[in-house]
Formats: C-alpha cells, structure tokens, sequence
C-alpha cells in the first residue's frame, strides 16, 4: 500500500503519516515514511510518503505507483496526482488555503477550480467537508486526524477507526486525544452518513 499525503505547512500532514505508520505497525506490517518539505514553516508544500508491505526497500512512491492521495488542501492534491496510480483513490479537503504567490498578486484562489480538475481527472474522489467535521470538534486544527477518518471510513485505508484511535493513543499527548478521537470519528461519520462528494 502506497499512501501520499499532500498539503501545506502547519496542516499536520507529518503527524498523520505517523499515525498511519502507527497503525501498520501495531499489525506487525513492514512500513517506510519520508517526508519532502519546502519552507513548510512559510505554508510551503508538505508532502509524505507512507510504504506498507512485505517488500519494500526505499520510503519514497515513484510516480504512478500510490493506491490513496490524501490532500490537506486542493491544489496540493493536484500537484500530488502524478503519485497516483491509474484506478488509484483521492480523499481531498474541500478546503483551500490561498498560497503566498496568489497572496502576493492580484490572482483570486479559492479551490474550486482544483477541485473540478480532480472530478475529472480521478476515478475514485471523495471530497470532504471539512469545515463541517472540524466544526464538530470545534477547531480546525484536527483536520489531519478528521482526513485520516474518512480514510478510515471509506475502507480504501485498509485500518479500522479502532486500529486508527489505538495509533492516536501511541503518538499524541493525553490533553489531545480526546478532540483527535472525535475528529477521527466525525471524518468517518461524514463518509457513512454520505455527506462526501464522490
């Protein structure tokens, strides 16, 4: 299983590629990270690289090779896609995050139209509504562990919340797992009640 996880500085995306190694981990599975920075501090590109299986001897995905793309943010899953293999699954944030160049300009970023380029170009897409599921935990910044749910949820993750809340336990401080434990389920909660975008 190759897994990418793609967004921005600050989202928390290291983080949940250590849950997700977490997880394998309890199993007794093999697995590999990395991690590809560019001035993330500055809401720079984060993306990880998680490996699981028997035989693998490098962390990094070569293109056209990874089952999911999870993305923090759309344009970040965009730039992602080239990972993705052909029947391959996107779980993307509905969610954009104005990037420092469109900052600096007079251009207007507002996701929408990264999110219409990922209808058409991936088969299997789910879109989260991650204002919505944050909004049940009251804070934005559990949207990692809400996206690691509708993984979860979906089945294409290959771990059950338990496997996901039992990793949680294992890498996060006590005065925070009980928010990151709702956000896990209200992800997997919005992809079984359908309020997904598939």
């Amino acid at each position: 299983m190759n897994i990418i996880l793609a967004g921005v500085g600050g989202q928390g995306i290291v983080l949940a590629s250590k849950v997700i190694a977490q997880s394998a981990m309890q199993k007794g599975l093999k697995v590999r990270t990395a991690e590809t920075i560019g001035m993330a501090q500055r809401g720079g590109c984060v993306v990880s690289h998680v490996r699981i299986g028997e035989n693998i001897h490098a962390p990094l995905i070569a293109l056209k090779t990874a089952d999911l793309v999870i993305g923090f943010e759309p344009a970040e899953a965009v730039r992602a896609l080239p990972f993705l293999k052909p029947q391959g699954t996107v779980i993307v944030s509905q969610k954009a995050i104005k990037p420092v160049t469109a900052s600096l300009s007079a251009e207007g970023y507002e996701g929408k139209t990264m999110l219409d380029y990922l209808q058409n170009s991936v088969s299997r897409l789910y879109i989260v509504d991650s204002d919505a599921v944050c909004s049940v935990c009251g804070s934005p910044k559990v949207l990692n562990t809400a996206l690691l749910g509708a993984a979860a949820g979906s089945g294409v993750l290959g771990f059950t919340l338990t496997d996901m809340e039992t990793a949680l336990e294992s890498v996060l401080p006590a005065k925070l797992l009980d928010m990151n434990i709702q956000a896990l389920r209200a992800g997997a909660q919005n992809i079984e009640e359908g309020n997904i975008c598939v």
